[in-house]
């Protein structure tokens, strides 16, 4: 039996962060509840909070649940990629992109024609699927 995914959008001149957390929870206690809650709260929040500050422009966030995995992405104006920092305890960062490598399944970078995207993909646990 083939079903259709399920799949919400956030787009930037309408939420911030907050809101892209907000909507993220939601949709996964609606279509996702195997998921890891907090991990992909985190990995959102990671990945929104990144986009506008390293951006000038816009960001779309994609929330895509299917029978065997869910798909986090961001679409982002800026091409640069992500870049792994060592990470500074005195306050000045570099935890977030090591902590998005290691909560997902699998991270992928693709250029976009205006900017890029970053994906996210969670596998459903084998017993669940």
């Amino acid at each position: 039996m083939n079903e259709e995914p399920h799949v919400v959008v956030v787009e930037s001149p309408h939420r911030d962060t907050a809101s892209a957390r907000r909507a993220a929870a939601d949709f996964l206690t609606q279509h996702c509840p195997w998921a890891d809650l907090d991990a992909v709260l985190l990995v959102v929040s990671e990945l929104v909070a990144n986009a506008v500050r390293h951006t000038s422009g816009w960001w779309r966030l994609h929330l895509t649940a299917g029978r065997e995995s869910l798909v986090v992405e961001i679409d982002d104006s800026s091409p640069q990629p992500p870049v792994a920092r060592d990470p500074d305890f005195g306050g000045g960062g570099g935890f977030g992109w090591h902590m998005v490598l290691r909560l997902a399944s699998r991270v992928e970078i693709r250029p976009l024609p205006e900017g890029k995207r970053v994906q996210a993909v969670w596998d459903r646990p084998a017993a669940q699927v």
